[in-house]
């Protein structure tokens, strides 16, 4: 299956698109930080073979998506949501479906509950919904310390330096450190995320989503209206960053929810462990 790249025009910026098959499903894949449209590589023809148009974007502030906008509101939770409605009303499809991680994936939470747009499914892997997330980091003080980086981003211009700091290499360690399969993150594929986090603007643009959740917290607080729609989440549950104990209480957000864990499998999960997710990927999708 060929992915092609495309530039895609939505909510006033010109979006680089990783394409591949065609129809009027779509799959429109979310990745997170500090990652590019490259992490859905293995998943983009397997989602095609099951008839799904599959777009990759890198989002806004990523790789060769412009402009990067270098003020902090421009990433607040409602223009990411006008992102991903522009995108999927752009691509023109009668069905639309998520596929997200990490931040991605806390987009894709948000747009569900909100009903932005009609979604036949959505795939979550290793984000817990944002109620639930709250929720924990106000009582373990563990998963406190895991989340040291969200105070640390907070930091203007610091966080930059030091992630672009001798050739990305926080950003490459950022992969080969937490993986546990390394052989998954040869130096070819960090060298893909470190262009991506050099590229002019990229660095701040990233680290504003951080910065625009902390000042603008609400939608983590907002009543939640209960997802309807088939979800599956894929959780690898060596993630360094996030305990299982963010998984706990997530059916009371979703009426139709079937989760499976990956044991030994780190927070790069789709990267890590292809083979597995996307077998339960057909499995789930051919239901």
């Amino acid at each position: 299956m060929t992915i092609t790249t495309r530039t895609v025009q939505a909510n006033g910026l010109a979006f680089a698109v990783d394409e591949a098959g065609e129809g009027e499903r779509l799959a429109l894949c979310l990745h997170g930080f500090p990652e590019s449209r490259f992490s859905w590589r293995a998943q983009m023809p397997v989602l095609a073979d099951l008839g799904y148009r599959v777009w990759a974007p890198d989002l806004r502030g990523y790789g060769e998506t412009e402009p990067k906008p270098q003020d902090v509101d421009s990433y607040r939770m409602e223009r990411l949501l006008e992102d991903v409605a522009a995108l999927l009303d752009a691509a023109g499809a009668r069905e639309g479906m998520l596929v997200a991680h990490d931040w991605g994936a806390a987009v894709a939470w948000t747009f569900a509950a909100r009903k932005v747009r009609p979604l036949s499914r959505l795939v979550i892997m290793n984000l817990p919904h944002p109620a639930v997330f709250g929720t924990v980091l106000r009582r373990s003080p563990r998963q406190m310390l895991r989340s040291w980086y969200l105070a640390f981003f907070q930091i203007p211009g610091v966080p930059e330096r030091m992630l672009l700091a001798r050739d990305a290499r926080a950003i490459r360690r950022a992969f080969s450190e937490m993986a546990k399969d390394k052989g998954r993150f040869p130096e070819a594929v960090l060298d893909r995320y470190a262009m991506d986090a050099q590229r002019p603007g990229a660095m701040t643009g990233m680290i504003n989503w951080y910065r625009a959740a902390a000042r603008h917290p609400d939608f983590m607080r907002e009543p939640w209206a209960k997802i309807e729609i088939p979800t599956l989440v894929i959780w690898g549950e060596a993630d360094a960053a996030l305990g299982l104990e963010t998984l706990e209480g997530t059916e009371a957000y979703v009426s139709d929810l079937r989760i499976e864990r990956l044991p030994g499998v780190s927070h790069w999960v789709q990267q890590e462990a292809p083979e597995a997710v996307n077998s339960l990927l057909v499995d789930w999708l051919k239901d």
